[in-house]
């Protein structure tokens, strides 16, 4: 699978954490590691002054770092997920601090 980054990618990914039933904010804040996660309210926050390569990675990296139940996905969706989670290059995203655009 290739990986683009891409406002549909973002996109395509927001919709991923909307299917399991998380809500993706882009927020203000002061996250050491450029996202916060409230798993108790299945929010994730990322900080709005990431470029798009940023959001992405931020978000790639939540995807290694909660639970996902694969049952709440669809069809399309799980198997893009899967896809994207068997990636070697995504399983090692640094920290997204460093793609912030300054």
């Amino acid at each position: 699978m290739s990986f683009k980054y891409t406002p549909n990618t973002l996109k395509k990914l927001e919709e991923l954490f909307e299917e399991a039933k998380y809500t993706v904010r882009f927020e203000k804040g002061n996250f050491t590691s450029g996202y916060c996660i409230l798993e108790s309210k299945r929010v994730v926050v990322v900080n709005k002054f990431f470029n798009i390569e940023g959001r992405i990675n931020a978000l790639v990296e939540i995807l290694h770092n909660i639970t996902i139940i694969e049952s709440e996905l669809s069809g399309e969706m799980l198997k893009w997920y899967k896809a994207l989670k068997e990636q070697p290059e995504f399983a090692s995203v640094g920290s997204v601090q460093t793609q912030m655009d300054l």
